[in-house]
């Protein structure tokens, strides 16, 4: 018997918790560029009443996705993606950043939209990064939005000559994410799909833990320190918003980004957070 399908993209605790809220009676096709990964999350998912299967994944290759999309079609038609692939400032050298979190991302987006059950929904992680660099011309949002997939890293903005570090590829591939979901949203509206993102800021989760104790550990700790919420965040407080953004009560939400970070931004902004000039 077919069933609706649940396309999960990143191994991880925030998509593990999401899958959670929203997989039950469907079948959960769980992505990864670790096979490894991918089969610990099935497992812990299928031992909790699930039906979730494993998938080795890469989402810096459209071929890769393709695949996955494929296998996923094979039980189902797909009505949810629940993208939360990536790699942090910490993980990966700048090219890997923007070929994984930016180009992947955006290619995932399309293809997935190409085939989403009427009715379907999407939700994408992206991050608080994005909102945490000046702000880009109206013209280079358009750029990161609509530029087609296959020529975006090619994108002057993002040569390597411009983009000053680890850091700056994440921001600049976070706030992709978020115009791309805007452009993509109109596509999956055509087949009467919704499409939204969530930037999360401070999340506890093993790539968290990474930061914490990479290069930029004191950095991340000083700003969970001095926003509003005086902590870390879990996954389970960004399933909340996911869940919201993937069931009937969200119906008039797409397109969106709902940023969930405790109040760091406007800490950043407005607060102790905000650089010294």
């Amino acid at each position: 018997m077919n069933k609706d399908v649940v396309i999960l993209t990143g191994a991880g605790q925030i998509g593990m918790a999401i899958a959670r809220r929203v997989g039950y009676g469907k079948k959960i096709v769980v992505g990864d560029k670790s096979m490894k990964n991918a089969e610990a999350v099935a497992k812990i998912m299928n031992n909790a009443g699930f039906d979730a299967v494993p998938i080795e994944m890469d989402l810096s290759s459209r071929e890769s996705i393709l695949n996955m999309i494929g296998e996923a079609q094979k039980h189902g038609e797909i009505s949810m993606l629940i993208n939360a692939a990536g790699v942090s400032p910490s993980q990966a050298p700048i090219e890997a950043i923007l070929k994984v979190d930016l180009y992947g991302t955006a290619v995932l987006l399309e293809e997935v939209g190409k085939v989403i059950k009427a009715g379907g929904v999407g939700v994408t992680i992206s991050s608080q990064s994005g909102w945490r660099m000046p702000a880009l011309t109206a013209e280079q949002d358009e750029l990161l939005a609509t530029t087609p997939t296959e020529e975006l890293l090619k994108l002057e903005m993002l040569q390597p000559k411009n983009i000053k570090d680890t850091l700056h590829a994440y921001q600049m591939a976070k706030r992709c994410n978020e115009k791309r979901v805007m452009a993509e949203s109109v596509k999956w509206g055509e087949r009467g799909a919704r499409l939204n993102d969530i930037a999360p800021g401070i999340i506890v989760t093993p790539l968290a833990i990474d930061e914490f104790n990479g290069p930029r550990g004191d950095f991340y700790k000083n700003m969970f320190a001095k926003c509003p919420a005086g902590r870390p965040g879990t996954a389970d407080e960004v399933a909340n918003v996911a869940e919201l953004l993937m069931s009937p009560a969200g119906a008039f939400i797409t397109g969106s980004t709902i940023l969930i970070d405790g109040g760091a931004t406007a800490s950043y902004f407005y607060g102790p957070l905000k650089p010294e000039k």
